[in-house]
């Protein structure tokens, strides 16, 4: 604010009290400034340790299971939510409360990520003054413009499209021409694909429930009843059935796989049991391989072994899994039409250990994880490297270090009561060594099996919102939607995106070029790209 001096008084003690009394305000001010900078401080610091400790969990390899993390991430977003939210509501406080300050000043701004380059920019360009605020003169040259961007996110439109198709007739021969009749993504219904993927992503991708959902579009001024919202999602899964089908056809056809499971409650009758949903991932990057990555999911309504014997009937190679004793079937020799060789996880070998040192802060435990992290920290060098690459640096710098493990390992073991934690954590890897140390004979072969853990990750966050599903079709629906979010995913695509252009394309798609629709061969808009980072 410019001081105006004809407004002073000429006293010189006016002049000293108003000098005194600025003085002191601005000393007040100082001080409560260095109060909010030290506050922000300390708020900065506690930011930032949040954001570390949700940054280490979420890129952990070997802590604890993802099911079991999930809860104290969701618990640290929060708080840290809530610290970001407090500091932000403190600044503005602060700013409200401050003397205005001139443009020029020196203040400093806090660097900002870049608006995405992709999105459209709408420009509003606000007049300069027409009149000169020093000489009231009113020519002027331009000598540039400064731009602020802001991001605006549009509410949800909605719109009915009417689609007109004109009669003609044949003046010759009084033959009616028309167009055909538009075909509709589902037979069902009349909802837009647009629309379509928005309830299947909100189900599946955000984690929104059909009641919940239905009760925003109200609120938007579009009654949807349950009941609808549910036909349009069975009648989708059938639609997209092809591509869940060629998604599995090309997780089955590589030479390693990921597999894991986890829970779904399940309503039956009045009452909750609990299904599974198993995942089985292609993820052939760790070695080097070209191949796009993807993930189908199965639905069953227990945990029964027979389960992914049959998912995996055909499928001879590589099988990456926990110790799960359900998967045993799929190693037996002779097993038809080939072999299925497994591959332990040395996460959930670690894990054991790494539970028993944290809790107990017992010694070999905790000489246990220091080992194996050793191994761990080898494979993030050789990670995305050639499978050949890989084995020779795992047979000059690993597998010493696995030897040494194991007969350390034994050797402890032997001072041992059966009955001790410690000893049942050894002889979860030691009773599976051949399993754990295949890694040392195949390049291909990664040390843990995070692929199919993240891959089942999303399931363990959404049903604490959708609570179950309504049955066992409800199951087998949900797997065939996630498997085509979660691939979409992992090929960094939107997979709202994807959906709405699938959908509106696929009922009159030729079903010998089905693959051209697969998320890594579909070519979206750029805005439907996901960052990789």
């Amino acid at each position: 604010m410019t001081l105006d001096p004809t407004r002073l008084p000429d006293d010189i003690a006016t002049l000293k009290a108003l000098l005194i009394a600025e003085h002191a305000a601005r000393v007040a001010s100082d001080d409560r400034a260095q109060a909010a900078e030290a506050r922000a401080l300390d708020l900065d610091a506690e930011i930032a340790n949040l954001k570390l400790t949700i940054a280490k969990m979420r890129r952990e390899t070997f802590g604890t299971s993802s099911e079991r993390s999930i809860k104290l991430l969701d618990q640290l977003e929060l708080q840290l939510a809530e610290l970001v939210e407090k500091m932000a509501e403190e600044k503005a406080a602060a700013e409200i409360a401050a003397p205005v300050v001139s443009p020029s000043s020196t203040s400093h701004k806090p660097a900002r990520r870049p608006l995405p380059e992709h999105l459209p920019r709408e420009r509003l360009v606000h007049p300069a003054p027409m009149v000169c605020p020093c000489c009231s003169g009113t020519r002027f040259r331009k000598l540039g413009e400064d731009t602020t961007e802001t991001l605006e996110r549009v509410p949800a439109r909605w719109k009915v499209i009417v689609h007109v198709r004109e009669r003609l007739a044949c003046r010759t021969c009084d033959t009616i021409a028309q167009t055909p009749a538009p075909v509709h993504p589902i037979t069902r219904g009349r909802a837009g694909p647009h629309l379509l993927a928005d309830v299947l992503f909100g189900k599946f991708g955000a984690h929104l429930p059909l009641n919940r959902q239905s009760d925003i579009y109200a609120n938007e001024g579009v009654d949807l009843d349950i009941s609808t919202l549910a036909d349009w999602v069975g009648a989708s899964a059938a639609t997209l059935m092809p591509l869940r089908d060629a998604i599995e056809k090309h997780v089955l056809a590589t030479e390693r796989i990921h597999a894991d499971d986890t829970t779904v409650p399940v309503l039956a009758k009045g009452k909750c049991t609990t299904g599974r949903l198993w995942a089985y991932v292609r993820d052939d990057a760790p070695f080097g391989g070209a191949a796009a990555p993807a993930a189908f999911y199965h639905y069953s309504h227990n945990r029964d072994g027979a389960h992914p014997e049959k998912h995996l009937s055909a499928y001879t190679g590589l099988l990456q899994a926990d110790a799960y004793a359900g998967f045993n079937g799929l190693y037996v020799t002779g097993r038809k039409p080939g072999p299925i060789v497994e591959a332990a996880c040395w996460a959930h070998g670690r894990r054991k250990f790494f539970d028993l040192a944290e809790l107990q802060k017992a010694p070999i435990a905790m000489e246990a994880v220091r080992r194996i992290d050793a191994l761990f920290a080898i494979e993030r060098e050789i990670n995305g490297q050639p499978p050949g690459d890989r084995l020779a640096v795992r047979g000059e710098r690993s597998k010493p270090l696995v030897d040494d493990l194991e007969r350390w390992l034994r050797e402890e073991r032997k001072k041992l009561s059966s009955k001790n934690p410690l000893a049942k954590a050894m002889d979860y890897s030691l009773k599976r060594w051949p399993a754990f140390t295949r890694f040392l004979d195949d390049g291909r072969i990664c040390m843990s099996n995070n692929a199919a853990e993240r891959a089942v990750r999303g399931i363990a966050v959404g049903r604490r919102n959708w609570t179950f599903c309504g049955s066992d079709a409800g199951g087998q629906r949900a797997a065939v939607i996630y498997t085509l979010i979660e691939t979409c995913k992992l090929n960094h695509i939107d997979p709202r995106a994807w959906l709405a252009d699938v959908l509106g394309r696929i009922a009159t798609h030729p079903a010998n070029r089905i693959a051209a629709l697969l998320p890594w061969n579909w070519n979206g808009p750029l805005c439907a790209h996901i960052n990789a980072a």
